[in-house]
């Protein structure tokens, strides 16, 4: 077990060292408070967009299911009809120059694992750079866009922003609700009262404190072929190799067993780095990964490695409460003649 996924065990799981690291965390938040306040006083600029934008983003360390949930919002708000545009950072990107415009034929090294994934799926414009407010000028200038979407960035407040939707992993929470490094909160959990929307990454059912969704698994994608498959390819309790490089690794093997599989757990960073060596495990047996892996390994992919879909699933107070905050922010739409 590495040393951050030490560290991540004890923020959920309790460890009497982390008191040691007070003093560190009172600086950090000391930090975080004075960065975020500077631009609400606006004594640090925000750039505002000509159209509305929207940040799906968290305040823990570690996944709670953006990549989906930010999907979702692109296939809703092009069924209402609405021109949308992606901005992300790009984590651990290195394109040759900055903003850059994500392909769906760039490699992960190139474009990122995340960026990639969704343009790949999605086909939407979506431009990568540290610098969000940079990207979101970027794409502006390159396509007509109604509305925008931030993938991650609730605390780079140098964009200004329409809507916030914080995502939280309803199994993990808040952990021991401390920050960094003592915990895994990015800002105090009070943050959360000044979000628009809560949602709960596992929850069911809405709750006073936010929103529910879940993730479906929807099918089985061969990463040599593209070829797509049902859930019932793989016979219950088949054994196979599980890969998971996300923020929570044990969600994705959860779901295996839940779905009745066998997996051997080969759990890895977040955004690692893969190779055949590295996935050459023994004995010989079916390879399952997330899509996000997925879009780095498909090079070098064996005839049995495999993909698990998914797809966010939002409760339908969300969906309701959404469209109307949208239609809020969006100018009156003409009628076309007959």
């Amino acid at each position: 077990m590495g040393l951050g996924e030490r560290l991540q065990r004890a923020w959920y799981e309790g460890h009497p060292a982390l008191g040691l690291l007070a003093p560190l965390e009172a600086l950090y938040r000391r930090v975080a408070l004075r960065k975020r306040a500077r631009y609400l006083s606006g004594e640090a600029p925000a750039y505002r967009a000509a159209c509305p934008v929207i940040v799906v983003g968290n305040i823990t360390v570690g996944g709670t299911g953006k990549t989906p949930m930010i999907l979702w919002l692109i296939d809703h708000c092009r069924g209402l009809g609405l021109r949308v545009g992606v901005v992300s950072r790009g984590y651990g990107a290195r394109p040759p120059s900055l903003p850059w415009r994500v392909s769906a034929a760039d490699n992960a090294a190139q474009a990122g694992d995340e960026p990639l994934l969704i343009v790949q799926r999605s086909g939407v414009p979506l431009m990568i750079d540290p610098d969000r407010s940079r990207a979101v000028q970027a794409l502006l200038a390159a396509e007509p866009l109604d509305v925008i979407l931030s993938d991650d960035g609730l605390q780079h407040y140098r964009l200004g922003r329409d809507l916030e939707l914080v995502l939280i992993d309803a199994a993990r929470g808040l952990g021991n609700r401390r920050c960094l490094p003592a915990g895994p909160l990015r800002e105090p959990a009070e943050r959360l009262a000044s979000a628009d929307a809560v949602l709960f990454n596992g929850r069911e059912q809405d709750a006073a404190d936010g929103f529910g969704f879940t993730l479906r698994s929807s099918a089985l994608v061969n990463l040599a072929s593209g070829e797509r498959r049902g859930l019932d390819h793989f016979p219950p309790g088949q054994a196979l190799h599980a890969v998971a490089g996300i923020g929570n690794p044990q969600r994705f093997f959860t779901t295996l067993e839940r779905l009745n599989w066998r997996p051997v757990e080969h759990a890895f960073a977040d955004h690692a780095t893969f190779s055949a060596a590295a996935l050459a495990f023994q004995p010989q047996l079916p390879l399952l990964m997330t899509e996000k892996d997925a879009v780095k390994c498909r090079p070098f992919a064996g005839p049995d490695w495999w993909y698990l879909a998914v797809e966010a699933q939002p409760s339908q107070a969300f969906q309701a409460w959404f469209d109307a905050r949208l239609a809020a922010l969006l100018p009156p739409r003409v009628p076309a003649r007959p």
